[in-house]
């Protein structure tokens, strides 16, 4: 298996915001949201694919398929995800160009959303998107091996709705992510650091994780 495209490129002019949620508790839907951007396979090529998920409920929001890296595709689904669910309170991403244009960052100002993004080199720090896109892949891409982008839009649209519906959750209490969301009961997560002897901050450590799939063993070893 052969590294894919990098889907994490910053721009040198683009500002950065920084890192928010560390010891903050999650206690309710539309607290936080977060998004990301990974890459399918397909039988020639690559297409990406951003999602928009709520904190609290792992609900996926909006999601959006693209065949290049610009940042449109991602405004669309920010859109998409606010025209249908409201407005977070925190926005969290990574350091993407796409996501500290201009275009997306002022939605996000535009709407009175804070906007936290996370620290270089710290994966976790957006770890519930992570673990949505292992689940996806595990559960459904990997298995059905997609050969076009519409085969592909027509199966993840049919996923995600399985995912948010009918998918029960360990860290939900074995409830739906549509089920917490819109209850407000059951759900919840904190990202916080630990610190060594010397002081200094570690990894961050995560709390109410979804462990119905595991992450590689470098990351388990410090979610404890």
């Amino acid at each position: 298996m052969a590294p894919g495209p990098h889907t994490s490129k910053s721009h040198p002019q683009h500002k950065i915001y920084p890192y928010l949620l560390r010891g903050v508790d999650i206690v309710r839907p539309n607290q936080v949201w977060s998004t990301d951007i990974t890459y399918i396979r397909l039988s020639r090529g690559f297409v990406y694919l951003v999602a928009i998920i709520d904190w609290y409920s792992r609900k996926v929001l909006s999601w959006r398929l693209s065949n290049t890296m610009d940042a449109g595709f991602c405004v669309d689904c920010l859109e998409e995800a606010i025209k249908a669910y409201g407005r977070p309170e925190i926005f969290n991403s990574d350091q993407g160009s796409q996501f500290t244009s201009d275009c997306f960052t002022g939605v996000l100002i535009e709407n009175g959303i804070t906007i936290s993004m996370d620290g270089r080199g710290r994966a976790l720090d957006n770890i519930f998107v992570e673990r949505l896109w292992r689940t996806v892949k595990y559960e459904d891409v990997y298995l059905k091996k997609y050969d076009g982008i519409q085969d592909l839009l027509m199966g993840l649209t049919q996923y995600f709705l399985f995912y948010n519906e009918e998918r029960w959750h360990q860290s939900l209490n074995y409830k739906t992510p549509n089920g917490v969301y819109q209850t407000a009961i059951g759900g919840g997560a904190k990202i916080m650091d630990k610190f060594n002897s010397s002081g200094e901050t570690s990894e961050p450590v995560l709390k109410n994780w979804d462990s119905a799939i595991q992450l590689e063993c470098e990351q388990d070893s410090i979610l404890n």
